[in-house]
């Protein structure tokens, strides 16, 4: 299989297809992580995935398959980015905790002019935390570049969520059976 090009600098996006073993290599543009505020919530992932996907196949081969995706955490229709510190970690956790939020995961694939698009949601419900369970987490794992301020597959995840209706690895970054499955139509 000819590798793909991963537009994407997380960490969790480069195990999980390494995981499902598709070769790929990483190659990533800087992009604006903006979106129009009118724009439907479902809709904002997609499009951030969209704008990488297209910055990295301007620069690569035409025929290269390009993926990219973007993660949002929706509490309430309201999307809660990467805490900019301490203190929002613990706010973010905060209003998380005894809730359920959606986490929506948007993916690009591109070649040449062909695409596919898609969101992939999934329902996390929380546990109640006590403060001391949000601090011990944050200033342990320092959660600092994950939207909501939390990595499912680390410490918040095995204590702290009471349930997960949808893909568990998307909540990770990726909702990497169906991108294998999508894969299927460009390799």
């Amino acid at each position: 299989m000819t590798p793909v090009i991963l537009a994407s600098q997380s960490p969790r996006r480069k195990q999980l297809l390494e995981w499902a073993e598709i070769p790929f290599e990483i190659i990533i543009k800087d992009t604006a992580e903006t979106y129009p505020p009118s724009m439907a919530v479902e809709e904002v992932p997609v499009h951030i995935a969209r704008n990488k996907a297209r910055a990295v196949q301007a620069i690569v081969a035409k025929d290269k398959v390009v993926i990219a995706a973007d993660t949002v955490v929706v509490l309430e229709q309201r999307i809660i980015g990467k805490p900019r510190s301490r203190e929002d970690a613990l706010s973010i956790l905060n209003d998380l905790a005894g809730n359920s939020h959606r986490v929506i995961t948007g993916v690009v694939i591109r070649q040449d002019e062909k695409e596919t698009a898609f969101a992939d949601i999934t329902e996390v419900h929380f546990h109640p935390l006590t403060k001391e369970q949000i601090e011990f987490y944050v200033d342990k794992y320092k959660p600092y570049d994950k939207a909501g301020a939390y990595a499912i597959q680390e410490w918040i995840g095995v204590v702290g969520i009471r349930s997960v209706n949808g893909d568990f690895y998307n909540v990770m970054g990726l909702p990497v059976s169906r991108v294998v499955q999508e894969l299927k139509n460009y390799i």
